[in-house]
């Protein structure tokens, strides 16, 4: 039986070949659209690959966000300067000489011209306060300085200031009806923070009319056990309607 199977098998192989090349275009279509397939199937998993390692580099187990309660992102959010204060004085955000490791924060789209084009895309300005590079897990300075608090200037992520133009040391942008100066390129191992530019959040709510709101607090929390301890803290306060993640 196995030889008269391995028999059929290569005499129906065998017919084939050799009619190859009496059906070539409809062999080569049907090569052409396997390796299509294939080539999408590699990106769209190399996507998704990509993009759990950004978040993964993005998150740490210690560090919490908070947003308004039913709110799906930063820009469906809002936080009130009072509400921050509450939730940064909870007994499981971490602290320094500084006081609460938090940080509210707040963004605006603005449009950058890619580089080698004319044509502007929008990247995420975000106001953030003095804590906020404790937050991130590998964020460094790599050119420049930090901002000045209180001062119309700007930081911008390595992986913005590649793609986008303008984004260099000692650069002056204009959005709206304010000049910002590029004082510093900084890194985070490659999370979404590189794709954003940064000030100080104050200034930025100046800016913009955005009295003293925020759309998002990140805490460090004491350790990652109290997540749950201070996700039952502030759901259960009278005071907030907030959700959170890590």
């Amino acid at each position: 039986m196995a030889g008269s199977a391995m028999t059929q098998i290569s005499a129906i192989t065998s017919m084939n070949l050799r009619n190859v090349s009496e059906r070539l275009t409809s062999s080569v279509v049907a090569l052409v659209g396997i390796a299509g397939v294939v080539m999408v199937l590699i990106g769209v998993l190399s996507i998704s690959a990509g993009f759990r390692a950004v978040l993964t580099l993005s998150g740490a187990r210690d560090v919490a966000i908070v947003l308004r309660s039913g709110a799906t992102d930063e820009m469906g959010s809002g936080l009130t300067l009072e509400q921050t204060k509450v939730i940064a004085d909870s007994k499981n955000v971490a602290r320094d000489a500084q006081g609460p490791i938090a940080s509210p924060e707040l963004y605006v789209i603005v449009d950058i011209p890619l580089k080698r084009t004319v044509t502007a895309a929008n990247v995420p300005l975000r106001g953030v306060g003095p804590q906020a590079p404790q937050l991130r897990q590998n964020f460094r300075i790599v050119e420049g300085r930090n901002f000045t608090p209180g001062t119309f200037e700007i930081i911008a992520g390595r992986g913005a200031s590649q793609q986008f133009a303008g984004l260099t040391v000692g650069n002056k942008l204009r959005w709206g009806t304010t000049d910002w100066t590029v004082v510093g390129i900084f890194e985070d191992r490659g999370s979404v923070a590189e794709s954003e530019v940064w000030t100080d959040a104050t200034v930025l709510q100046g800016a913009y009319n955005r009295g003293t709101t925020y759309q998002s607090m990140r805490v460090k929390l004491t350790s990652p056990e109290a997540y749950s301890s201070f996700k039952d803290a502030l759901t259960t306060d009278p005071r907030l309607n907030v959700r959170m993640f890590t």
